[in-house]
């Protein structure tokens, strides 16, 4: 199939707008009983390259929206315990707003997720310089990592609701080294998961660290702040950071501290006891190389429930710390700190400078390979 796909429809969503302006998909129920749906739309222009916008509906009429710029989430409709349907992504809904550089709503991560210290990082001898775009640091690839470019796109299953978006990194995107081919593939499941699954292959050794930057919302409505939201988080320790946000390369046991969400918590009941804000990496105690349920959020008012799987060995938990009210929602709600959270699965931020810390290198022969998913249901 052509990767460059203008439109391609096995069929469409309606969308349509509830009493309070959040947007939502309606369907024929009994099509949504017996076919699996995925369409694309043209969503604008951006670096001489169409972008398109992909819905994913599944057989319970749930849906999800993402757009080839960035291979960013957009949107990600379901009922609440009360039947209401909104989205519990929180972000902007045009291409106008994502190029305004948003903070990586929804957004695929790359090169290499999360902060490099110093931005630079020595391997094999040779030291890289990246481009600082986080005070003195590198954050999330760089000026222009993999959430600001144009994806190619592909439908790979037309009897399933799944969308895979490629693209090649040179040798020398944002400083880092070797031609790096990466894949990014999102299926959404009967059961209402998200699967991302993500493969790349370099021809030099390279960092990597691929991620997804949704920010959640499970109230369907960013006015209510994620502070009720409460946090499971199955991690023994997390890596203790810098006034730069940069890990100090020790790891600490989260035994009596306000980063402890072995049981649950409610994310606002000791944020003040953290600086900022929550934005640290937790050491997930299944170590990566499974998939395996990791963490959980929960939101009482919605009774919606997150769960979220992984392969990776970490967890990034970032409380919406800088969220600043620059940017509306599809129903014109402004985001603001602490309207949503971001649970970002990963390796270790700064692995490149810190031999300690779980691998990052990719060699040339070798395929990166990384799983996360993300269950959504009503308690």
């Amino acid at each position: 199939m052509n990767q460059t796909i203008t439109a391609f429809f096995i069929t469409i969503a309606i969308a349509a707008c509830n009493d309070n302006g959040t947007k939502t998909n309606t369907m024929n129920t009994s099509a949504a009983q017996t076919v699996n749906h995925v369409s694309a739309m043209p969503w604008g222009e951006t670096d001489g390259r169409k972008v398109q916008l992909f819905t994913l509906v599944n057989q319970k009429g749930d849906s999800v929206s993402i757009t080839s710029y960035g291979g960013t989430l957009v949107s990600w409709t379901s009922a609440d315990r009360s039947g209401v349907r909104s989205s519990i992504l929180a972000g902007p809904s045009t291409l106008e707003q994502f190029l305004s550089r948003p903070p990586y709503f929804g957004a695929i991560i790359g090169r290499y997720g999360n902060r490099i210290g110093g931005a630079s990082f020595t391997l094999d001898g040779k030291k890289y310089t990246l481009p600082a775009n986080d005070g003195p640091n590198t954050l999330h690839g760089g000026i222009k990592g993999f959430d600001k470019m144009v994806w190619d796109a592909a439908i790979p299953d037309s009897t399933r609701p799944s969308v895979t978006f490629s693209m090649v990194s040179a040798d020398g995107d944002q400083g880092f080294p070797g031609n790096l081919k990466v894949s990014v593939r999102y299926t959404l499941t009967d059961e209402n998961e998200i699967r991302i699954n993500y493969e790349a292959v370099t021809d030099k050794a390279t960092p990597v660290n691929l991620t997804n930057h949704a920010y959640f919302n499970l109230t369907g409505d960013v006015k209510n702040l994620v502070l009720d939201h409460s946090l499971t988080i199955n991690a023994d320790s997390y890596t203790p950071v810098s006034a730069t946000l940069i890990p100090t390369g020790v790891i600490a046991p989260v035994e009596g501290t306000p980063f402890d969400f072995r049981a649950a918590h409610k994310i606002g009941e000791r944020i003040e006891q953290v600086k900022g804000g929550y934005d640290h990496n937790w050491v997930l105690n299944s170590k990566g190389g499974k998939l395996v349920k990791v963490a959980e959020l929960t939101d009482a008012a919605s009774g919606r429930k997150l769960e979220v799987m992984t392969t990776e060995p970490g967890i990034q938990f970032y409380s919406g710390n800088f969220l600043d009210g620059k940017f509306k929602t599809a129903a014109g709600s402004l985001i603001t700190k602490h309207s949503a959270l971001c649970l970002e699965t990963q390796h270790f931020p700064d692995s490149p400078n810190k031999p300690g810390f779980p691998n990052t290198i990719l060699q040339p022969g070798q395929t990166y390979q990384s799983e996360t998913v993300y269950r959504l249901s009503v308690q």
